[in-house]
């Protein structure tokens, strides 16, 4: 039997709401895995040089989260579209991917589905091990 592990249960949560994960704005209740969540938006805005949330984007693209999820899965879309164009050419490509698949794993919208913070660190260290390659 599967086991969930709740660490804190608010009857008001706080924090900024685009930063918090799923199962905390919906009950109040904190995840092991909910700061998780927490760094896979922030390791986005990290990304792509944008913030979260923006009301001077349009509509369609106001919040990241929507806007960038589905170009992540994709090579040429995540490097072209994702990729802060500042660090453009700064960065091995395969580093970007995984960058961008870890992402993805940090934003699954259930917590059972995210790494551990120890996977991700495991994954940011890889990420760094990378040589950059022309």
């Amino acid at each position: 039997m599967a086991h969930k592990m709740v660490l804190h249960v608010s009857p008001d949560p706080k924090g900024t709401y685009s930063y918090a994960a799923p199962e905390y704005v919906a009950t109040g209740h904190l995840h092991s895995k909910s700061d998780v969540y927490s760094f896979g938006v922030l390791w986005l805005e990290m990304l792509s040089g944008l913030r979260v949330l923006n009301p001077n984007r349009p509509t369609e693209h106001y919040n990241l989260l929507k806007g960038a999820k589905p170009y992540l899965s994709n090579r040429r879309k995540l490097l072209s579209l994702v990729m802060d164009e500042q660090i453009e050419g700064q960065y091995p490509s395969k580093g970007a991917v995984l960058a961008a698949k870890l992402t993805v794993k940090c934003l699954e919208t259930e917590a059972r589905g995210r790494p551990s913070m120890s996977e991700v660190v495991r994954t940011l260290e890889k990420i760094q091990a990378i040589k950059h390659k022309p």
